[in-house]
């Protein structure tokens, strides 16, 4: 392919603009479908979690001296933020919210619709759910949170986890966001009409021009015929 100037170029793809705007608008027609027709919705619910000065039983404070309680306070809250993570998505609180609520999804469905993350240097930990049901993400967050802050007092003896915010249903899909789907659609059909024009350019050998024919031949043109195109009404 002859290397194209700027000027070149710019007459070539202005040459194409129909194309262009065609191929645009037809990517930008596919996206509209698929996110309308085959994306399915997925909502999400989160509730957030706060980990507070702990709360010993009375069975573990008779145990526990003044001095252990106060290492206790300092350490738990910052190292067992990763493990309550772990501990919210486990079998054992999965099963027990799926029997709670009398869902009928499998555990391992439920599972890999919860998320959870903790705020960076803060003691916060967000539960969040995903389901093709709103009100269902909701629930089962909630379900988790208390599901979850019981086995706390049970494995540790402690109540130090508290529900900051509950979930709330929501009313906007999380997956489906139609105005990025057209923009990234539109991108691509404007890759394909450039590579189109492109392709279109390298393969087209015609001359269309007396600089086509002094670039090819390296020689340079002494006459032209002009071409005379009918008028209307039939006069030349």
């Amino acid at each position: 392919m002859e290397e194209l100037d700027l000027k070149e170029l710019i007459s070539i793809f202005w040459s194409k603009r129909i194309q262009i705007f065609l191929i645009v608008a037809i990517f930008i027609v596919i996206g509209i479908i698929y996110t309308i027709g085959f994306v399915t919705p997925k909502y999400q619910s989160s509730t957030t979690l706060v980990l507070a000065k702990a709360d010993l039983t009375e069975e573990t404070a008779q145990a526990t001296n003044t001095e252990t309680i106060t290492t206790t306070e300092v350490t738990l809250n910052s190292k067992l933020v990763s493990t309550y993570s772990e501990l919210v998505k486990s079998k054992n609180v999965i099963r027990e919210v799926r029997t709670n609520l009398g869902i009928n999804e499998e555990e391992d469905a439920i599972r890999k619709g919860v998320s959870v993350s903790s705020v960076k240097d803060t003691e916060l930990i967000e539960i969040t759910v995903t389901n093709e049901d709103a009100t269902y993400a909701a629930k089962i967050a909630n379900e988790i949170a208390k599901v979850f802050t019981d086995k706390v007092k049970e494995i540790y003896n402690i109540n130090n986890v508290y529900v900051v915010d509950e979930a709330e249903v929501s009313s906007e899909p999380a997956n489906i966001n139609h105005a990025k789907d057209v923009i990234i659609f539109a991108f691509v059909g404007i890759v394909f009409a450039v590579m189109y024009v492109l392709i279109a350019n390298m393969l087209d050998t015609t001359l269309k021009s007396r600089e086509d024919v002094e670039k090819l031949f390296k020689v340079p043109v002494l006459a032209e015929i002009p071409l005379n195109v009918p008028e209307k009404g039939g006069k030349k």
